[in-house]
C-alpha cells in the first residue's frame, strides 16, 4: 500500500483532507486492522466498516436528490433503475479503479495476496468509505461535490442518459403506453422505402402519432432505416418518445417557473 503518497489520491478525488487520519481509516480493511492493532475486548479494530455504512447512505442520499432535480419528468421507477444502476457494485468498482484506491486499500497479507486490491467488494466498499471520510472531513457540501463533479457527471455521460426511454429496449410498446394516456391519439406505422439486394435489404419505417379529431394531419412525424422491419420501427418509435419527454420536461419546467412566480408575487 502507498501511503506515502495520498496527495495523489487527494487530486484524483480533487479534495484535501484537514484530518488525513479519516483518509487513512477509510482505506484500512478490517483484514488489516485484526493482522496490526492489538484492541482490547471492548475496543474493536481500526476498519473502514463504519465508514462504508455511512458512505452508502450519503452516496445515496446525493444522488437520489440530484437525479430528482435533474430529471423531474422521470417516473419512480425509472429513477430508482438509474439510481440502483450508478450504485451497483459494478459500477462503483469501476470508479474506484479510476479514482486508483485499490493502490491505496490496507489490506491483511492474506486478503493482499489473494488479490483483494482489485476485488470489486473491497474497492466498493473503500469508495464508499472515502466518502463517508470526506463528509466527515468537508461536510455535505464537499462530498456533494465530489460525488456530482466526479461520479455522477461522468456516469451519466457515459450511459447516455438524455431522456427516460434511455432505459427503454421495446420502444413500441413504451410509446403505445405513453400515448394510452390521451384517447384521441394513435399511431400509424408504414413501411416507405427498401434498398439494397434481396439477402441484405434496408427498411425504411415512418411512424405517424396521429390525432382522433384530423386524422389526415400527423402531430408528429419520424422516419427510420433498419436492417429489419422490426429494427426500423423501433428507431422510428424511440424518436417519437423522445420527442413525447422533451415536450413533457419543457412543460413540467414552465409549469414549477409559473408557480415560482404566482409564489413570488404573492410574497410581495
Amino acid at each position: 500500500m502507498n501511503l506515502d503518497n495520498l496527495t495523489a489520491l487527494e487530486e484524483a478525488l480533487g479534495y484535501r483532507f484537514q484530518r488525513p487520519d479519516l483518509l487513512q481509516l477509510a482505506l484500512s480493511h478490517s483484514s488489516y486492522a485484526r493482522e496490526n492493532q492489538a484492541a482490547g475486548p471492548s475496543e474493536p479494530p481500526a476498519d473502514n466498516e463504519q465508514l462504508e455504512f455511512l458512505g452508502d447512505s450519503v452516496l445515496s442520499f446525493v444522488i437520489s436528490a440530484e437525479l430528482l432535480r435533474r430529471y423531474p419528468q422521470f417516473r419512480e421507477g425509472t429513477l430508482s433503475k438509474l439510481r440502483a444502476l450508478l450504485v451497483s457494485e459494478k459500477s462503483l468498482a469501476e470508479i474506484a479503479r479510476r479514482f486508483g484506491i485499490g493502490d491505496y486499500l490496507q489490506l491483511g497479507r492474506g486478503e493482499d495476496k489473494s488479490g483483494g486490491r482489485d476485488k470489486a467488494t473491497l474497492l466498493c466498499d473503500g469508495l464508499e468509505a472515502v466518502l463517508a471520510a470526506v463528509y466527515l472531513d468537508g461536510g455535505i457540501e464537499a462530498v456533494k461535490q465530489l460525488i456530482l463533479l466526479r461520479i455522477l457527471d461522468p456516469e451519466l455521460e457515459r450511459l447516455h442518459v438524455d431522456g427516460e426511454s434511455w432505459l427503454v429496449t421495446d420502444y413500441k410498446s413504451a410509446l403505445q403506453e405513453r400515448i394510452q394516456t390521451n384517447s384521441r391519439q394513435h399511431l400509424s406505422y408504414t413501411i416507405v422505402g427498401e434498398e439494397g439486394p434481396e439477402h441484405r435489404k434496408n427498411f425504411t419505417v415512418e411512424v405517424r402519432l396521429l390525432d382522433a379529431g384530423s386524422p389526415e394531419k400527423a402531430i408528429y412525424v419520424r422516419r427510420a432505416m433498419g436492417p429489419t422491419k422490426k429494427k426500423a420501427e423501433q428507431d422510428a418509435a424511440r424518436q417519437i418518445l423522445e420527442h413525447l419527454n422533451a415536450e413533457s420536461a419543457h412543460a413540467e419546467r414552465a409549469k414549477a417557473e409559473r408557480v415560482a412566480q404566482e409564489s413570488a408575487k404573492v410574497a410581495e
